[in-house]
């Protein structure tokens, strides 16, 4: 598969498993099969309250642990240096690993203005050898600059809310100008709505693919990797092909145009928006 690669050599594939929702058993199974069905890159959080389900299925997949990219993220109640440091452990028991592969700060929470323990918290646990490499989540290129000028390290991902209603440009080309990695959340948007949208349906024409799959191929053509979520096997291995469907430019500013400026799901502002 396509892969990309940040400012360290550290790369990811174009396609990876969002596991928002998926919990127990079945998120377990959904877990396993998508490692089986070809993935190497799974996302999950500590407020997702998955990440047992997650460190199951992938101790259940009897692929390499050494060639699956496990992340999870730190969440805002556990930026202060004590508590996050406790967090990244936590996580790391819940998914039953040695070290998590990929560990996020899940949002920075300007107005509590303590990201930046988090992030120097791991730092640590990147140097004690718990987190193999370390990130960021919906950070804006200020908060990407402070945490780099406070600490000298540079987030090789920063996962943001990207899709054709919100395509997010300028942020794309600031982290391909520093080396970051991009992570598109939510990577089909309003699907019940995007997915009907005539341009999109043009394009999948085009290629003899469903339109979700051609949303998808839009994030390889940007160089972003999608996590979209998936717990049948269809599904999981429909996503996954989607990274060998190459679009043309004229392809790609076509729905890169559908954005608009109040595209988020949620109005979620990395400025004012607050996670706990």
């Amino acid at each position: 598969m396509t892969r990309f690669t940040a400012h360290n050599g550290f790369s990811l594939p174009a396609i990876g498993l969002g596991t928002y929702g998926l919990r127990g058993d079945q998120g377990a199974d959904a877990v396993s099969s998508a490692i089986g069905a070809g993935y190497r890159l799974v996302d999950s959080a500590f407020n997702y309250e998955n990440e047992g389900s997650v460190g199951r299925g992938v101790a259940a997949s009897g692929v390499e642990r050494e060639a699956i990219v496990v992340t999870t993220k730190l969440p805002g109640r556990h930026h202060r240096t004590a508590a996050a440091r406790t967090s990244i452990e936590e996580s790391r028991a819940r998914l039953a690993l040695d070290a998590t592969d990929l560990h996020l700060i899940h949002w920075p929470n300007p107005s509590q203005d303590e990201y930046v323990q988090a992030w120097a918290a791991l730092v640590d646990a990147q140097q004690r050898g718990v987190v193999r490499q370390i990130g960021v989540s919906n950070f804006l290129p200020e908060h990407l600059e402070r945490i780099e000028r406070e600490t000298g390290v540079r987030p090789v991902v920063n996962q943001i809310e990207v899709h054709p209603y919100f395509p997010q440009s300028e942020q794309l080309a600031y982290h391909r100008e520093h080396g970051i990695l991009t992570e598109a959340w939510s990577p089909l948007g309003r699907a019940a709505e995007l997915l009907d949208e005539p341009v999109v349906a043009e394009v999948a024409a085009a290629h003899g693919i469903s339109p979700a799959q051609a949303v998808l191929a839009w994030h390889v053509a940007r160089e972003t990797v999608a996590i979209p979520k998936a717990s049948s096997a269809a599904h999981q291995a429909a996503n996954l092909a989607a990274a060998d469907v190459v679009l043309d430019p004229a392809e790609v500013e076509a729905l890169t145009a559908l954005g608009h400026a109040d595209g988020r799901l949620f109005g979620a502002d990395p400025r004012t928006h607050e996670e706990s």
